[in-house]
């Protein structure tokens, strides 16, 4: 997702390639248990004890993870981010960078998602 003005991403999204990022107190996704939406939303419901009530929707999603934010800033790192959706129609990918980056830009505390996608050996 990149920010049309200046032609880079917006500051929450980091997108990276080479070696394993450090990023302390971050909430870890792996790329292969998120390849479908509904394994996405279980693997952030496991990640960040997110409440059972979590429904299958794009607008459940953001609404937990405004509450989350609610009570303190959150890092997601995706390892193997490729993978991420890539079971889904392009289009999943794309709404899932629109919540993010709605929740990024109006939640009352700080959304940083790092995506880490190793480069081939």
């Amino acid at each position: 997702m990149f920010d049309q003005d200046r032609g880079r991403l917006p500051d929450w999204l980091t997108v990276c390639r080479d070696g394993a990022p450090q990023v302390p107190g971050a909430s870890v996704l792996a790329g292969a248990a998120t390849r479908t939406r509904p394994a996405l939303f279980a693997a952030l419901a496991d990640a960040l004890a997110l409440p059972t009530y979590l429904g299958s929707t794009w607008d459940a999603l953001a609404d937990v993870l405004r509450d989350r934010l609610d009570a303190g800033p959150l890092t997601l790192l995706i390892n193997d981010a490729g993978q991420l959706l890539a079971d889904e129609p392009a289009g999943q990918y794309a709404r899932l960078l629109a919540v993010l980056g709605n929740l990024a830009t109006t939640a009352p505390h700080p959304l940083r998602v790092v995506l880490h996608e190793a480069s081939p050996s």
